[in-house]
């Protein structure tokens, strides 16, 4: 199992992308803790993964929220009694629209969400990494965040994921001496509520943009996740990587 033993916290965790980590990274042997607003749906996902063997537990609150971070790495300590990574995964797409009708509060809660919240999320979760001798950490990006096509409306959100690019690049650069690896992980478009699920329309549309003419499943990504916080990684910090159909190649 690519993840036994290890203590993970996730963000973004009662839906899509995070939910799916979440069950997928303790059938690989992670203790998880799961992070988000919605109580009752991290309930669901932490019944869901004990019913199967797992271990896992939930703290909800608000990324937003300055001390959050801190107290899912409490959190984990204390049940679990270390942190060996996590997967700031939290994110939202915010209204799409030009810059000169965005509002400044879109703006500034899509990168309070998005970009803000891994900062903190790094800042809490480094510490707990650094007693343990090292760790991982991985950021949910974009394919938006390196190009996001052409496509309008999407500056915030665009600014957001390659900000997380940013972000992970200098983090991997300071702490890699200690053992501490920073990823960027670049998905394409993936079949969750913020994606439009249940709109076929909209589904369709997004997944003819790739090579591949589908979208992801929550799981593909997740799986990508599971290696870069795996120790079949060891060598990769700072990198941003794609699991994204072939958008980077068609977008290059």
């Amino acid at each position: 199992m690519e993840l036994a033993n290890k203590t993970i916290i996730i963000t973004g965790a009662s839906s899509g992308i995070g939910a799916a980590a979440a069950s997928l990274f303790a059938s690989e042997g992670a203790d998880v803790v799961l992070g988000a607003r919605r109580a009752p749906e991290l309930q669901t996902v932490v019944a869901s993964i004990k019913s199967a063997g797992g271990r896992a537990t939930f703290l909800p609150g608000d990324v937003r929220d300055t001390g959050y971070a801190a107290r899912l790495v409490e959190h984990a300590v204390k049940t679990f009694g270390k942190l060996d990574g996590a997967f700031d995964n939290a994110g939202i797409v915010g209204d799409m629209t030009p810059v000169p009708e965005m509002s400044v509060e879109n703006w500034t809660d899509v990168l309070a969400v998005n970009l803000t919240s891994a900062f903190l999320g790094a800042k809490a979760q480094i510490p707990a990494l650094r007693k343990q001798g090292g760790g991982s950490i991985v950021f949910t990006s974009s394919f938006v965040g390196f190009s996001n096509g052409g496509m309008p409306g999407m500056a915030a959100y665009a600014a957001s994921k390659a900000g997380l690019i940013g972000l992970a690049q200098s983090l991997g650069a300071e702490h890699a001496a200690e053992g501490i690896r920073v990823n960027a992980l670049l998905p394409g478009g993936t079949i969750t509520p913020a994606a439009g699920a249940g709109n076929p329309d909209a589904l369709n549309f997004i997944a003819g943009l790739h090579p591949m003419k589908r979208m992801a499943t929550p799981k593909e990504i997740a799986q990508a996740a599971v290696f870069l916080l795996s120790d079949r990684a060891s060598f990769m910090t700072g990198s941003p990587m794609t699991v994204d159909g072939g958008m980077s190649v068609r977008l290059t």
